[in-house]
Formats: structure tokens, sequence, C-alpha cells
């Protein structure tokens, strides 16, 4: 399965952006679907999972952002509301099998710049 990440963008804290990763080859309804972000300068983190109609949320985002799917456009989505500088990074899709699998696919990222 290819993924593209898009919906990336500049925005001021407090604003909303939604991010898209749009599956192609083949369905990714039944994938664990996880977004990733990396900053300048650190380690690339967990930022949000779905599966089995589950989602998951890393402790920074938890209230903000929410993670979900649109299976009749084999897309997944993160809404990201309450922006904070902080959130600034590179965003990334990647799908996996199940939980315990390793990742077979990554989108390519899109930027989100946050500004005070």
């Amino acid at each position: 399965v290819q993924l593209q990440a898009f919906g990336g963008g500049l925005v001021q804290a407090g604003g909303s952006l939604r991010l898209s990763c749009a599956a192609s080859g083949r369905t990714i309804s039944t994938y664990v679907v996880d977004w990733f972000r990396q900053a300048p300068g650190k380690e690339r983190e967990f930022v949000a999972s779905s599966w089995s109609g589950r989602t998951s949320y890393a402790d920074s985002v938890k209230g903000r952002f929410t993670i979900s799917r649109d299976n009749a456009k084999n897309t997944v989505h993160l809404q990201m509301n309450t922006l904070k500088p902080e959130d600034t990074a590179v965003y990334y899709c990647a799908a996996r099998y199940n939980l315990r699998t390793e990742y077979t696919s990554w989108g390519q990222g899109t930027q989100v710049t946050v500004s005070s």
C-alpha cells in the first residue's frame, strides 16, 4: 500500500488543521494507521493511532487531536485543534497489518508550522 500525507501548512497558535493520509494500492480499512511527527533536531515521536475501531494518542495531543477514518475514500485524517508552537513538525502517516508487525508503508510527510 502507498501512502500520501497532505494538508499541512502555516497556522497561528490556537488554530486548526486537518491532515490526511490517502492510501492507494490496497484498502487500509483493516490496517493499523498511525501518525508520527518529527520536529527539527528531535527524534520522531508517536502522535496518534487508529485500529479496529479504537484510537490512542500521545499525552501531548490528547484532547486536541482526533484521528479518524474515511473508508470510502481509503483515507485517514488527523484533525488538529488548539495548535501550539510546539506542534510544529513534519507529520508522517504509517501503516502496518497489526500491532505486532513492523510498518509496511510510510507517507512522505507534510510540514505543519504553528506561529506564536
